[in-house]
């Protein structure tokens, strides 16, 4: 499923609705540049799960836990080399959850993931708006 975004909210509308609609136990691959919108969706999903906490970019301290209607991982693998990275982090606990957990920049353990993971793929169109494909959950 493609979904056109015209601005940050419609984007975190659309984190929202993947929130409520997604199995505990899920892992999301947000993949798109710098900037893409890639935290933003976060912000929403973690809106649909009910965390009150503020969502920010864990992109220096590669993992952030939040508690809501249950628990959400946000990881930002940017930094990380790969995979040795990242089992060395013990990384592989947050690809079989107890919540669910939000990878940005999982490209670098491409071959770890789940074969359930859910996709977004996130790019910016010419006229700035976003582009969101969803791959792995119908909604």
């Amino acid at each position: 499923m493609v979904f056109q975004s015209k601005s940050e909210k419609e984007t975190k509308e659309l984190g929202k609705k993947l929130s409520l609609a997604i199995p505990k136990g899920s892992v999301i691959s947000l993949r798109g540049s710098l900037g893409a919108g890639k935290t933003v969706f976060a912000k929403g999903f973690a809106e649909g799960l009910n965390i009150t906490e503020a969502i920010v970019s864990p992109t220096f301290t590669l993992v952030q836990e939040y508690d809501g209607r249950y628990k959400m991982y946000h990881l930002d693998l940017y930094r990380l080399s790969g995979e040795d990275e990242f089992e060395s982090m013990g990384g592989e606990d947050f690809l079989y959850p107890d919540g669910v957990t939000l990878i940005e920049w999982s490209e670098k353990i491409e071959d770890m993931l789940p074969d359930t993971t859910i996709y977004i793929n996130i790019t910016i169109a010419e006229d700035l708006t976003r582009e969101i494909e969803i791959r792995g959950i119908e909604l």
